[in-house]
C-alpha cells in the first residue's frame, strides 16, 4: 500500500481484500468508459469529471453521500489509470476531510483488466 497523504493506493490484491471486507468501490469514470471496459462487479458508478474535464461537486456528493455516509467510512476510488482518482482522493482528503480514502493502483485498466480479472457490462 502506497500512502499519498490524503489517500492510499492499493495493489490489486489489497484492493480485493478491502472489497471483501465491505469497502464500497466508487467508479468515477464516465458512462462511455463503463460501457467500453465494463465495471468491477459491485462498484457504484458515480461520474466525477465530464468529457471536458469539468465537474459538479454538488451533483457528485448527492450520489456519493448515499454510499459513504460519514467522513470516517473507508471507500475505494477507481478510474481508468489512477490519474483521476489521485486528484479526487486529494480533494476528498484535504478539502473535504475524508479520513479513509483509497484508490486502486493503476486503475481498472492497469490494476484490474491487465491482471486478467473480469469486468461486467
Amino acid at each position: 500500500m502506497l500512502n499519498f497523504g490524503p489517500f492510499k493506493s492499493l495493489s490489486t490484491k489489497e484492493f480485493q481484500q478491502k472489497r471483501e471486507e465491505g469497502f464500497p468501490v466508487i467508479d468515477v469514470r464516465r458512462a462511455d468508459e463503463w460501457e467500453e471496459y465494463g465495471i468491477i462487479e459491485g462498484s457504484h458508478m458515480i461520474t466525477f469529471f465530464d468529457e471536458m474535464g469539468q465537474y459538479d461537486i454538488d451533483k457528485f456528493f448527492e450520489a456519493f453521500t448515499k454510499i459513504v455516509v460519514d467522513k470516517e467510512q473507508p471507500f475505494i476510488l477507481v478510474c481508468a489509470h489512477a490519474n483521476r482518482t489521485k486528484t479526487i482522493g486529494e480533494l476528498l482528503g484535504l478539502k473535504y476531510k475524508y479520513k479513509n480514502v483509497y484508490e486502486l493502483d493503476g486503475g481498472i485498466n492497469w490494476g484490474w483488466i491487465d491482471k486478467g480479472l473480469v469486468t461486467i457490462k
